[in-house]
């Protein structure tokens, strides 16, 4: 029994002590926190909810599309002396660097590896007495052993990258790449 009374007597006192404090609160000016509505809480949930995802999309978005550099390309790769193929042989390819290094009557000639058509990477597909030295597999261009255009789609032969030769070591600056009309000898860097 006493602990009900004592349950009731606090109920009852407690409420009006805490109404009293209230009345204490409002008298010395501290402003008393309202209820939110339901309407209200809702509405900030889902704006804040909204807000987050934007944010964390427009971060995502934003790591996505900044640029990476990945690899070799866009600098100076270096040729192994071992990887420099001989006059008129198969070419060397670099994957890393994106081109073949080419070694003909003139010199050395790196061609990049992206057809001037559309993008797509072109093999080498036979010997360099053939017309038909590299064939690109999407769209049918075709090139002869220094990249120029004998058929297809493509507008323009293969582009081509700076050679760097120094002594007996070789190095292809991919950051440098040249559209061509034809071929000339200068094109080539000599190589001996």
């Amino acid at each position: 029994m006493k602990p009900l009374l004592r349950t009731i007597f606090g109920l009852i006192y407690g409420s009006l002590l805490a109404r009293l404090v209230g009345l204490l609160g409002r008298l010395h000016g501290v402003p008393v926190a309202r209820r939110a509505t339901r309407r209200t809480f809702v509405r900030n949930a889902t704006l804040g909810a909204t807000g987050v995802v934007s944010a964390v999309t427009g971060v995502g978005f934003l790591a996505w599309m900044w640029p990476q550099k990945t690899g070799a390309f866009g600098g100076v790769v270096p040729v192994a002396s071992a990887d420099i193929p001989a006059v008129g042989a198969k070419p060397y390819r670099s994957t890393a660097g994106k081109f073949f290094l080419v070694h003909n009557d003139d010199g050395l000639l790196a061609l990049y590896t992206k057809c001037p058509h559309l993008g797509c990477s072109v093999p080498w597909v036979g010997p360099a007495d053939v017309p038909n030295a590299f064939q690109c597999p999407c769209h049918g261009s075709q090139y002869d052993f220094n990249g120029v255009l004998t058929g297809g789609p493509a507008p323009r032969p293969m582009d081509t990258m700076k050679v760097l030769v120094d002594g007996g070591s070789v190095s292809v600056d991919t950051g440098t790449i040249a559209q061509r009309n034809a071929y000339a000898p200068d094109q080539s860097t000599p190589f001996a």
